[in-house]
């Protein structure tokens, strides 16, 4: 715990880092073919909708059967024509779920599976559910994302740009396409908890984006009366300085989502965890990457395509030319920039009260700056 910390500090102060906008292309090949993935499993495989949507009946029989799940779908299946899901509950009662049923054919499955599990035909339990309801559940799910995507926009747009909340909103669908195409190629069925869990991702997806949005309007303060970076460089920093943060809060919210997953799905059996589980679970996951992988480095591509972010960018390199010309090293020069600024910038009866730098934390140590050129002594 003690390295990480002292990783994120290092990160956080400029001291190391990973160019992530620089290598944005590949981040953005990666993502456009996960997407067109999911997207072709969803084309070829469609979701699987769950009863809620489909309509049909639902059959519980009383406490501690002694019939298997796997035998138990089987006669449902011969029974009804249909595909059926089998759940064993706590109490050793069995759920059976069989879509597309009416009335009518309830009853005929109800008598069936009365001898087929030898119990008595009044003792199971059967509920019919019409599709309508599931119509209202997804109609309302899809005015929720709308009125959730436009207040996102705008609060975005106030609070930082328009060209944020536009790589925030890219971002978003970004994850919900990979989230529901994985629904479609792992074959998960799609109820109403899997409604709850897409919406739910989208709040984390958005905490992680604005984190290191407002870390970069921080830092791209009067970023035009500089010339140490360019848009670009100075978003990259905002990535690393904000990239523990991100990772930690990730991983303690993916635990739990793990254990719902694969303990509780997976090892117990508790196939009703699934549906909200997996959507959290992947949509975590994708958020974490979009933030970091997609959302900061498209805002840079945005900027950078303005005509000032152009020239600060071309008067930054015309600078960085001229000091490899005189044969200054570039992270010389741009300490001895550092250096004037500071020195204009201190109140010389009082050093301590010095002006913070317009732009980003300082990315060496203070001791670094001294002597580079000069006497030693008292600064003029």
């Amino acid at each position: 715990m003690g390295k990480l910390g002292t990783l994120g500090a290092r990160l956080h102060h400029g001291e190391i880092g990973y160019d992530f906008v620089k290598n944005r292309k590949l981040w953005y090949g990666i993502s456009i073919l996960i997407t067109i993935t999911a997207i072709v499993g969803l084309a070829v495989r469609g979701l699987h909708m769950g009863i809620e949507f489909q309509g049909g009946a639902v059959f519980t029989t009383p406490k501690n059967m002694s019939a298997s799940v796997s035998q138990t779908e089987t006669w449902a299946e011969e029974a009804s024509g249909h595909d059926a899901i089998v759940q064993k509950l706590g109490d050793g009662s069995l759920r059976i779920q069989i879509a597309g049923t009416d009335t009518e054919a309830s009853d005929r499955i109800k008598e069936e599976l009365s001898k087929d599990l030898d119990v008595p035909a009044e003792r199971i339990n059967a509920d019919l559910v019409g599709p309508s309801w599931g119509d209202q559940i997804a109609n309302k799910a899809w005015q929720g994302l709308g009125i959730f995507m436009v207040l996102v926009v705008i609060y975005l747009a106030i609070a930082f740009e328009w060209r944020m909340a536009l790589a925030a909103f890219v971002a978003l669908i970004h994850d919900i396409t990979i989230t529901v195409g994985i629904y479609a190629l792992v074959g998960f069925e799609v109820t109403p908890g899997t409604v709850i869990g897409l919406l739910t991702i989208l709040g984390y997806s958005l905490y992680d984006t604005v984190v290191v949005f407002d870390s970069l309007k921080e830092q791209t303060r009067d970023i035009t009366k500089q010339t140490r970076w360019t848009y670009g460089e100075i978003a990259n920093r905002s990535i690393n300085s904000t990239l523990v943060r991100s990772i930690n809060t990730t991983v303690v919210a993916l635990l739990p989502v793990g254990g719902l997953l694969f303990i509780g799905g997976g090892v117990l059996g508790a196939g009703m965890l699934n549906d909200i589980s997996l959507s959290l679970f992947v949509g975590l996951a994708a958020g974490a990457y979009s933030s970091i992988f997609i959302a900061t480095p498209l805002v840079a591509d945005l900027k950078e395509a303005e005509p000032q972010m152009k020239a600060l960018k071309k008067r930054v390199l015309a600078k960085r030319a001229q000091a490899a010309a005189a044969g200054v090293p570039a992270e010389n020069a741009v300490d001895e920039e550092r250096y004037a600024d500071d020195e204009t910038d201190e109140d010389p009866e009082n050093p301590d009260d010095a002006a913070p730098a317009v732009v980003g934390p300082r990315n060496q140590p203070a001791s670094r700056n001294r002597g580079r050129g000069r006497p030693s002594g008292k600064r003029r």
